[in-house]
């Protein structure tokens, strides 16, 4: 099967985006200048934004071509009690509302935690609640996305099953697959090997359609990790994960859409990704096959 392609870019403004204009804005510019094509707006603490400000972004983005995503606040619980649930499903909703005025396309967004819960009980009360912030962004214009992310820790919500049944479930919903978190999860070193990845991807097509794997949205970083998942970020050339192997996996089955970096060393390692790909998937890359060597 043929690749079809990947933008790459950052989670967060370039760390080389010079201070003035700066924000957002100095970040598409940046990232244009850099040749990488995509940006998640980082609104992981809260939402503050005013609409001329998203019709700023939209438009700086528009004339950089620059695809834009937003990373909604972490402190978002599909699983929140009773109490809860009203804050956590407004940071949902805010992010959104105002990143749909900004022009993103896509809002990630971490599910929330077990609570010591099944994932089956869990998703009894995250399926519903889901779908209720999806219908009514749907009756108010908002076509964005939403994407669950997949989580580094196994006490969170966010495997791979729970992310893909979330998606199955509802419409207007397809998840994020952060596969640092995923080779973190289980605290083993497994999720790192080209046939472990392919497997996963596998069953992204069977669970959502082959059409899912050509417009993935890809989280992707080295990962420091423990028995119990995810300790940090890292860059490639600290942490073991083989991300080669994991776009060689992607190009052999036809998958495209975007990948965002969220390593220490933001647009370094984005920029090494896209070269990477670019060797797998140019006029001279060789017949597939998996590699166990990193870049």
């Amino acid at each position: 099967m043929a690749a079809t392609d990947f933008v790459f870019g950052t989670v967060g403004s370039p760390l080389s985006t010079p201070k003035k204009p700066g924000g957002t804005l100095g970040g598409v510019k940046r990232l244009a200048e850099l040749k990488l094509g995509a940006l998640e707006l980082a609104w992981v603490q809260s939402v503050r934004v005013t609409l001329a400000t998203c019709e700023a972004i939209r438009q700086a983005a528009h004339e950089a071509h620059i695809s834009l995503s937003v990373h909604a606040p972490y402190y978002i619980n599909l699983n929140a009690d009773s109490d809860e649930w009203p804050k956590s499903r407004k940071r949902l909703m805010d992010a959104a509302y105002f990143g749909h005025q900004a022009g993103a396309s896509e809002i990630v967004f971490h599910p929330g935690s077990y609570f010591a819960q099944s994932p089956a009980q869990v998703l009894r009360v995250a399926v519903p609640r889901l779908r209720a912030c999806r219908d009514e962004l749907d009756a108010l214009g908002v076509s964005a996305v939403l994407r669950p992310e997949t989580m580094g820790k196994s006490a969170m919500l966010g495997s791979l099953e729970d992310v893909l049944t979330l998606s199955a479930e509802i419409e207007g919903v397809e998840p994020c697959l952060d596969f640092a978190h995923l080779h973190a999860r289980a605290g083993d070193g497994s999720g790192n090997s080209y046939a472990e990845w392919g497997a996963m991807l596998d069953r992204v097509a069977e669970r959502l359609g082959e059409v899912a794997l050509r417009r993935l949205h890809i989280h992707l970083s080295g990962i420091e990790y423990s028995v119990k998942g995810e300790r940090n970020h890292l860059p490639f050339a600290q942490a073991d994960l083989r991300y080669r192997d994991l776009l060689t996996a992607l190009r052999d089955r036809g998958c495209g859409g975007r990948i965002l970096c969220e390593s220490p060393i933001l647009e370094e390692d984005a920029l090494r990704l896209q070269r990477a790909w670019r060797r797998l998937t140019g006029p001279s890359a060789s017949t597939p096959r998996a590699t166990r060597t990193r870049e």
